[in-house]
């Protein structure tokens, strides 16, 4: 904790997941004052989501890998003085002049009371995550149609699953994950759709043997499909749900090498669910609000452009996790610690074991090595739009159909995923455009290179306005009373 109510943190962490505890208990063994945020009201983020205590799960490591890696961060959370803000859904991070950072946040269980709490701090330390990317299709609105990782979650934290009989389609390898856990607690998985293949991580050799634990997973997720009985299809995808209330079957059609649908190879299955999605996306927009650099991925989204020890291009702002490129909790973890070192050293030139930070570099480079193969395997293609019929709605929130928006290219001369959202509200809704943004852009590219949706946004989170209205002129990012909020 500082030292007083009107000190700032030495560093704020945004995000609880494998990264943002990684660096926040680093950090706070080494003497820093540590704040970490998170929306949840748990640590562990997405990837160790798990049951409340209320549940009474008895084993809730059993729906999870590497469980052990997670309890010991844990432990280390416990026995640290890091300051863990549960339910703090965090909308920007400014800078005051001549100041520390402010971490502005909702608090609640989904951020919406009236009074937004501001954390300041000398560094920052963005582990966001990532989210689901979705491709639409006709039918993915019905009741039924869930993320893939969406289902994952239903089942780590609630122990409820998504249907009784679930397909589960997409593109890469969370899909192996989350059909064995499905599978693993009772449901029916009659098949796992894959519309890539995985013969493209054997243009990578070299990435594969640095990465041997990588294979390991695989080959267990793989055993797990065996035991159930579920059916592995490769380049193919559900390009129709079928049902009136809610999905009664999908459409499973074979798809030539640029993700077209194959004419005549269509097979309904019966389900009542399906667990979609088609990889994840970096969660970058606080980074990119502040004017941070990125770097394209090969899968077509959008990471931030790191340096040696996670430091973003951004003086004083570290990014660990799946922000620099979607890699895995492991390697979440090695940034994290990375970052926590390289804050300590900056503020308080704390001496820093050399020999540990180049072990946690070059772990860090084996395993990007083999993300950035797993991104290449995994890239949509863009005949993917081949299924979208004219009445498919892309944008669900503001009911954006197909047809719009190839009206809006061809018709009005839209060129880009932001041009289309002026001339059809497409990416306007409550999700500012996170569930729609890939494919708007896809579309607006027609058979040029697609350039990613913007990420940069004034709002990181939905905040309502009475929290906004409560900041009253003592209260701009450009300064702070410093007995705003004593409680932090």
């Amino acid at each position: 904790m500082p030292a007083s109510v009107s000190d700032p943190y030495d560093l704020a962490v945004i995000g609880a997941g494998s990264a943002g505890l990684a660096g926040a208990v680093t950090a706070a063994e080494l003497g820093l004052s540590v704040a970490l945020m998170d929306a949840s009201p748990q640590t562990g983020g997405q990837f160790y989501r798990h049951p409340a205590r209320a549940l009474g799960a008895a084993r809730p490591e059993a729906l999870h890998h590497d469980w052990r890696a997670f309890a010991q961060l844990r432990r280390r959370l416990a026995e640290s003085d890091v300051n863990h803000l549960a339910g703090h859904h965090v909308w920007a991070v400014t800078k005051e002049d001549g100041g520390p950072w402010a971490v502005h946040a909702g608090t609640g269980a989904d951020g919406t009371t009236e009074r937004s709490v501001r954390v300041r701090a000398r560094t920052v330390l963005l582990a966001t995550g990532a989210y689901e990317r979705q491709l639409p299709f006709p039918g993915w609105t019905l009741p039924g149609v869930v993320g893939a990782g969406g289902a994952q979650a239903m089942l780590k934290s609630g122990l409820v699953l998504p249907g009784k009989r679930v397909v589960v389609a997409g593109s890469g390898p969370l899909l192996l994950a989350v059909a064995s856990s499905l599978a693993t607690a009772g449901a029916q998985v009659p098949a796992v759709i894959e519309a890539s293949g995985y013969l493209g991580y054997a243009r990578h050799p070299r990435a594969l043997a640095a990465n041997p634990r990588k294979l390991l997973e695989a080959a267990a997720h793989g055993a797990a499909l065996l035991r159930h009985r579920v059916r592995l299809r490769t380049h193919s995808a559900v390009t129709e749900v079928h049902g009136t209330d809610r999905v009664e079957a999908v459409t499973v059609t074979r798809l030539d090498r640029d993700w077209r649908p194959v004419r005549g190879t269509g097979r309904r299955i019966e389900c009542d669910a399906l667990a979609v999605g088609h990889g994840l996306a970096p969660q970058i927009e606080l980074a990119t609000t502040l004017g941070c650099a990125t770097r394209p991925v090969a899968d077509g989204t959008s990471a931030l452009a790191l340096d040696d020890l996670q430091e973003t291009s951004v003086r004083g702002l570290w990014a660990a996790g799946e922000t620099g490129g979607v890699g895995g909790a492991q390697l979440a973890r090695a940034e994290g610690e990375l970052a926590g070192l390289a804050a300590a050293a900056r503020l308080y030139g704390h001496p820093v074991h050399q020999g540990r930070v180049r072990e946690l570099q070059r772990r860090r480079d084996r395993m990007r090595a083999f993300a950035e193969a797993m991104a290449l395997s995994h890239a949509p293609a863009a005949g993917w739009a081949g299924w979208l019929t004219d009445d498919t709605d892309v944008c669900r929130c503001e009911e954006v159909t197909a047809k719009s928006i190839r009206e809006a290219v061809t018709g009005l001369g839209a060129r880009d995923a932001r041009t289309v959202k002026l001339l059809t509200r497409a990416g306007m809704g409550w999700c500012q455009g996170r569930m729609c943004g890939a494919a708007v852009a896809c579309l607006a590219a027609r058979e040029a290179a697609v350039e990613p949706p913007g990420e940069r946004r004034p709002f990181a989170v939905p905040v309502p306005l009475s929290a906004l209205a409560s900041l009253d002129s003592r209260d701009e990012p450009t300064g702070m009373r410093p007995d705003a909020y004593p409680e932090l």
